[in-house]
């Protein structure tokens, strides 16, 4: 009785029900854009869709009707929940001691404005208050806010407005909020595809079985030492005495799925033991050596030994048990080489690639880095059935030497192609759905339309 209890706590343990409410604000109407917000959002939504998290719930540039019809949703959604995230980048603001998330329509003309336009932190705290284990908020929002300096201060009824966040003096229990910078500092959008603190999240808050506090500190840690010291993240909040990681340990996390399991190819019963690689494993035998004795002696203990030893690699094994943690880490290596899509690096992830879901996305980023273009666009014309092509394709050859000139297009095939490339390669460094969408209806030049929709494909859209 005592080993099926402990054995029923264990299971509840692991069937804890995680929740996320992802925000990513860039396209602000009224203010400056943040390049790297919805960036941020998507990273950090995929991450924990790839930890295994039951609900994820991603949303961008949302107005103030939306922001706050949204908080209500996730509020509904978390009620059951055993762990709640709250994940926002965006603009963030302080009025009077209160912080605010800013929606992308917001106006702020007066401080008076703030409740009606933007969506009160505490309103988001209060959504989590049924979540049984951990409340966490992350927020992204300290960076440099020009509202602050917009807003007209209401006489005798509020203190001004302020860039940065207020400190939090009353937070709930089991409970974290992490600011990004610390109370009444701003923090970094950042020069990469992600900010400081967003890419430093990615890497430390999903490793399985870490303490959230430790995780938080790690991503203290590496986001002072990216700026110089310049940003330091800050927590506020308080947690029990037992460990709470966002993500079980690996001894802990189920096998996978029976479907899973279907496409690995089951071993014949007569199918012999694969020996483990080892560089001090003893030449073969020459082919017409005759097995001795002694070595038949040694076979079936040997054979028995090896189907009892563990797996040469532990990574291996642990991404054999958990296909999200193989998903997490690949997740993280993809989104570094759409930053420095090297050739020879895609092609060699593509080798190594775990997460199968992830497959077709890496094919896709490598065939918009190695596709080239049909023909030179400086190349002359091909004719067509013994006619210019400029005459194939509708427009009249010219009929004298300086006709050409005359008739073309305000901007050269070759100097619209050479634009495109150069735009294609800053979006490769810095990849953005709503980017690549509007550089596809603004393309000039066709010959590199594939490689920008597969660009596009290699996002996961």
């Amino acid at each position: 009785m005592i080993a099926l209890a402990a054995a029923l706590l264990s299971t509840a343990a692991e069937a804890d029900r995680r929740v996320a409410f992802v925000i990513g604000n860039s396209t602000y109407r009224n203010a400056t854009s943040l390049p790297n917000t919805i960036n941020d959002a998507n990273a950090v939504a995929a991450l924990f869709r790839s930890v295994g998290f039951e609900v994820v719930n991603s949303r961008t540039d949302l107005g103030v009707l939306e922001f706050k019809r949204a908080v209500r949703d996730f509020l509904i959604t978390a009620e059951t929940a055993d762990i709640a995230v709250v994940y926002y980048a965006g603009h963030g603001i302080e009025v009077g001691g209160t912080n605010y998330l800013i929606p992308v329509d917001a106006k702020l003309a007066r401080d008076y404005d703030v409740e009606d336009e933007a969506v009160a932190l505490d309103r988001i705290i209060w959504a989590l208050q049924s979540v049984k284990r951990l409340r966490l908020i992350l927020l992204d929002a300290c960076r440099d806010n020009p509202f602050a300096a917009k807003l007209q201060r209401s006489v005798g009824l509020r203190a001004a407005a302020k860039s940065g966040l207020a400190k939090i003096d009353d937070v709930s229990a089991d409970t974290l909020v992490a600011y990004a910078a610390k109370a009444g500092s701003v923090s970094y959008d950042g020069d990469g595809a992600n900010s400081p603190f967003a890419a430093a999240l990615l890497k430390h808050v999903a490793e399985p079985g870490l303490d959230i506090r430790i995780a938080l500190g790690r991503v203290r840690d590496e986001v002072l030492k990216v700026t110089g010291g310049r940003q330091e993240p800050f927590i506020y909040g308080s947690l029990g005495g037992a460990t709470i990681p966002l993500v079980p340990p690996a001894n802990k996390i189920e096998a996978p799925p029976p479907a899973v399991a279907a496409r690995q190819p089951a071993a014949r019963p007569d199918a012999a033991v694969a020996p483990v690689p080892s560089k001090e494993r003893p030449a073969p035998p020459a082919a017409n050596a005759a097995p001795t004795k002694s070595d038949s002696a040694k076979a079936e203990p040997a054979k028995a030994e090896s189907a009892k030893a563990p797996p040469a690699t532990p990574q291996a094994a642990v991404d054999r048990i958990d296909p999200a943690l193989a998903c997490s880490r690949d997740e993280q290596r993809l989104a570094r080489l759409r930053s420095d899509p090297a050739p020879d690096e895609i092609v060699r992830f593509r080798r190594e690639l775990a997460c199968d879901r992830l497959r077709a996305q890496v094919q896709r980023l490598l065939e918009s880095v190695v596709t080239g273009p049909p023909a030179s666009a400086a190349a002359p014309t091909a004719p067509v059935g013994g006619v210019p092509a400029d005459s194939a394709r509708g427009q009249p050859p010219p009929s004298e030497p300086g006709a050409r000139q005359a008739q073309a297009a305000p901007i050269p095939p070759e100097v619209a192609c050479a634009r495109d490339a150069e735009r294609l390669a800053r979006l490769r460094a810095d990849p953005a759905i709503d980017a690549i969408a509007q550089f596809e209806r603004e393309l000039a030049c066709e010959r590199i339309r594939p490689q920008l929709r597969r660009l596009r494909e290699s996002l996961g859209q």
